[in-house]
């Protein structure tokens, strides 16, 4: 294991086994991003406070969901004068992106001046093209998990998309309240034609305009100046819609007032 900040270890699975290694560093904490239960990887039972974090190794693995939990372990081991371990299998990918994520909110640092700092200390760190892109939203998001923003909306939304094959539920908490049974004052959209209310403005997620509009064939429109127009707007899923998103859409979501 090696020492990455104060109070603050990065290392592997194999970390776990070295009772010695662990009693010289004075560890009291453990946060695993394993696949492994790392209870079963310790030498012996310690008086270990342990978090689990189970996370495959892929790009298409969500860390960032996990970031401000880990974050506030490792802030709890460190300024109650204890020391963490972060490790993984190999102590280069996962492992490494929390460490990252912890170094960017502890010092406010840009994701690339804390994966420097780290890569200073320990060479062979690789983070993954997935968690990288996590850890650019991170800094974009002020190094806070906001469910809220419209990024990490959009993030969410990809990872569901990712799995969308082998998915029979879409998590409930990905759709936003039905504006017809809210009392917000939020400016909402409604159905032209039945004018019921569909979607709040905080619901709207900004895209680059491209050919996608173009492939919704119900939609087309002409464009008499030739500048590039959005004629669509990308929006995250809103409770009315649970039930079609599981069903076939054909590329259409109808107002349940209009089916």
């Amino acid at each position: 294991m090696i020492l990455v900040d104060p109070g603050l270890y990065i290392g592997t699975a194999a970390d776990l086994n070295d009772s010695q290694a662990l009693i010289n560093a004075a560890i009291t904490h453990i946060l695993s991003v394993d696949s492994v239960d790392p209870r079963c990887l310790l030498s012996a039972q310690k008086d270990l406070c342990m978090k689990w974090v189970t996370v495959l190794d892929e790009t298409t693995s969500d860390l960032l969901s996990h970031m401000d939990d880990c974050y506030l372990f490792i802030q709890e081991a460190v300024d109650g004068g204890g020391a963490v371990l972060v490790h993984c299998q190999a102590g280069r990918s996962r492992s490494a992106t929390v460490v990252v994520a912890y170094l960017m909110k502890r010092h406010h640092l840009s994701f690339a001046d804390a994966y420097l700092k780290l890569k200073n200390v320990k060479q062979d760190v690789q983070v993954n093209s997935g968690f990288e892109q996590q850890l650019c939203l991170y800094e974009d998001m002020i190094c806070q998990v906001d469910t809220s923003s419209p990024l990490y909306k959009q993030y969410r939304l990809t990872k569901i998309s990712e799995k969308y094959p082998e998915l029979r539920q879409v998590p409930t908490e990905l759709f936003a309240v039905d504006p017809s049974n809210s009392s917000s004052r939020e400016a909402s959209y409604r159905c032209r034609k039945c004018r019921r209310a569909l979607f709040r403005s905080s619901s709207i997620l900004s895209h680059p305009v491209g050919d996608g509009a173009r492939a919704f064939s119900h939609k087309k429109s002409s464009n008499l100046t030739g500048d590039i127009q959005c004629t669509s707007y990308f929006i995250e899923p809103v409770q009315w819609m649970q039930d079609a998103l599981l069903g076939v859409m054909n590329g259409q979501v109808w107002s349940t007032h209009d089916q």
